[in-house]
């Protein structure tokens, strides 16, 4: 596998400014949710969601990304996630917030939300970047409202909605790429449109947001071409239900269960580093942080 020289660039927040691309970021993902496909239900509670990211933070975490809306699938059992109301997404995420940055003042805590209105309270109370896993596909008022509270921006390749990635046709692995680098490009083009800066903006290319199972690993193995676009790369693949699926041989057959795809996340993650990431979205913060430094020292020697 070949790896690359990753580029160094900076991302405007909200306050302040990070660089990128001399060591990889580690995102700690929280979700503030009753049914996550990873940690549904063990941080719904306030108190205990803080607790959960101070010990992100303890442990190393460069920045917490708190969702309080669940993006599972339909081909998770149970079918999709159910739709939350803005009013009980905000109602979970702000006592979270600004418990966080209570504790911990200088925390950069990031938003995964689409909608425009959780955004706007978000940043209002102290959030730096906004996370949106429809790359500002789903709700119109997204860019003017992180253009409004100057945000820094992570846009998310999404084919579909939830509720249709089971049923979407499979894309030819030759395709994959490109629908994810046009889909980028139209989300790029609809942040400037609203007077988003290029320089506030970073790439996620969506594993599992609506690519089927080995359509994540053409898109893995391709993402370097990602840079082209003009902005760092955040590659969020920890606990995928790909990786499950890939594993099942050892599984009786079966998907792996979200626990048991700990080290299968950190492969994938190594590898996306190599590719070109300069952030990496994760659950465990520790093992990722100690693996990054690997990948990290490996494109330092080449």
């Amino acid at each position: 596998m070949e790896s690359i020289a990753r580029q160094t660039a900076r991302w405007q927040l909200r306050t302040r400014t990070l660089d990128l691309g001399a060591r990889t970021l580690v995102m700690a993902a929280v979700n503030i949710t009753p049914d996550s496909f990873s940690d549904g239900g063990f941080f719904l509670d306030t108190e205990a969601a803080v607790a959960r990211c101070m010990q992100c933070l303890e442990e190393g975490a460069d920045l917490l990304d708190l969702g309080a809306e669940s993006t599972r699938p339909g081909s998770q059992a149970g079918g999709a996630a159910p739709a939350v109301s803005a009013g009980e997404e905000q109602a979970r995420l702000l006592p979270v917030l600004e418990g966080i940055l209570k504790a911990a003042p200088q925390a950069v805590v990031s938003v995964d939300t689409y909608k425009a209105a959780t955004a706007r309270v978000a940043i209002a109370a102290g959030a730096e970047i906004v996370n949106d896993v429809s790359g500002f596909t789903w709700d119109p008022d997204m860019p003017a409202e992180c253009a409004a509270g100057k945000a820094g921006v992570v846009l998310t390749h999404t084919r579909g909605t939830p509720d249709a990635w089971r049923t979407q046709q499979q894309l030819a692995p030759e395709a994959v790429l490109a629908t994810v680098r046009d889909g980028l490009a139209a989300s790029v083009s609809l942040a400037r449109n609203a007077k988003i800066p290029l320089h506030a903006m970073v790439l996620d290319p969506g594993y599992g947001f609506g690519k089927k199972f080995g359509e994540n690993f053409s898109l893995l193995k391709r993402q370097a071409e990602l840079l082209s676009l003009g902005r760092p790369l955040l590659a969020g693949i920890s606990r995928k239900s790909f990786l499950g699926h890939t594993l099942a041989p050892l599984y009786g057959g079966m998907s792996a269960p979200v626990d048991a795809r700990e080290n299968a996340s950190l492969a994938a993650m190594v590898a996306s580093i190599l590719h070109g990431a300069s952030i990496v979205r994760v659950h465990r913060v520790r093992p990722a942080l100690e693996a990054a430094r690997i990948a990290d020292a490996i494109l330092a020697a080449g």
